[in-house]
């Protein structure tokens, strides 16, 4: 038997609520893993609110991510004993996920994480940081440099937002972090955030090309947000989309991109090839250290994730929220 997070829907509703479920119930996979911490992201919290159409089969155990120890294996890749991260491939959507003590999965969708990264301070990390990390690499690869001018950040005190401020001042940029609660304000500049500006100068319709404001851009917001952020983009900006707490509606037009030649760069963290995931995870692991994430993240019990989901997509929980699944 083993804990879990299970969510259900049938005539009684939808509900989800800390469970033990036997072993055999797991789903079919090459490699079984003794989950140590998994995390608890925005995609989880609209799955186990029922606040967005995330999961696609019932019943199901939630959460997109986890690190742990490879319990049995039937993976060439993998041995009894290796130590493991998985981040999305439908996990906690199509197939069970990491909110749980145990797990069965693939071997394709796992990496082992960089030898000197503890499995808590991957999940501190997490998809919300893995992301955040794909975002920069794109917006480089693209060619936004220091020099640029100011970055821009929105859904600034979020999982991706936290990390994404950390990792842009550790590699030098000037950050602009966009947010609805101003009361964060000491929080973010504590992790690097040069400038402060309110979401709400974003939410609106705005004007198809507006005045320049930055290099580039991460963005989790979507919807007006995202066309607004396209708007103020300076000439030959990026902006990396990965997320649609807004919307995922995209009211804008073509000006931004044929008047001063911006590009929107979408980021998908969920089927990555290996060789970027093990990059990504590579540069997280150089990047950022236990003291680093201290500030972004806070530790909670698998008992605790269904009402923490809520205050979640209610907006009441900042930063990383990490899961110990066995407390």
């Amino acid at each position: 038997m083993f804990k879990a997070v299970l969510i259900e829907k049938d005539d009684r509703g939808y509900r989800a609520k800390l469970t033990e479920l036997p072993e055999d119930r797991l789903p079919e996979g090459d490699v079984a893993v003794d989950v140590e911490y998994s995390t608890l992201n925005y995609k989880d919290g609209l799955a186990i609110t029922g606040k967005g159409p995330i999961v696609r089969a019932f019943p199901m155990v939630p959460g997109i991510d986890f690190a742990g120890v490879v319990c049995a294996t039937a993976n060439p890749d993998f041995a009894v004993g290796d130590r493991v991260i998985l981040n999305g491939w439908g996990v906690g959507e199509q197939h069970w996920g990491g909110l749980a003590q145990k797990a069965k999965v693939k071997g394709d969708w796992l990496i082992k994480p960089p030898s000197s990264m503890p499995a808590r301070r991957a999940m501190a990390i997490g998809t919300a940081g893995y992301t955040a990390m794909l975002c920069i690499m794109a917006l480089e690869k693209y060619g936004i440099r220091t020099e640029d001018g100011d970055i821009l950040v929105t859904g600034a005190s979020g999982g991706v937002g936290s990390i994404a401020i950390t990792l842009l001042h550790k590699l030098g940029y000037r950050v602009v972090a966009s947010t609805g609660r101003l009361e964060e304000g000491p929080y973010l500049k504590a992790l690097g955030a040069d400038e402060i500006i309110d979401r709400a100068s974003l939410v609106q319709a705005g004007k198809p090309l507006q005045k320049e404001r930055w290099a580039a851009a991460i963005d989790s917001v979507g919807s007006h947000t995202l066309a607004n952020i396209c708007a103020g983009l300076k000439a030959d900006g990026a902006v990396a989309a990965c997320g649609m707490a807004q919307g995922l509606d995209l009211p804008t037009s073509v000006a931004p991109f044929i008047l001063r030649g911006v590009a929107l760069l979408g980021i998908n963290s969920v089927t990555r090839p290996k060789a970027q995931r093990i990059e990504a995870w590579e540069r997280l692991s150089s990047l950022l250290s236990d003291s680093d994430l201290e500030q972004t993240a806070s530790e909670i019990g698998l008992g605790d994730v269904v009402a923490t989901a809520d205050r979640l997509i209610s907006g009441h929980v900042r930063g990383r929220t990490v899961v110990n699944v066995n407390r």
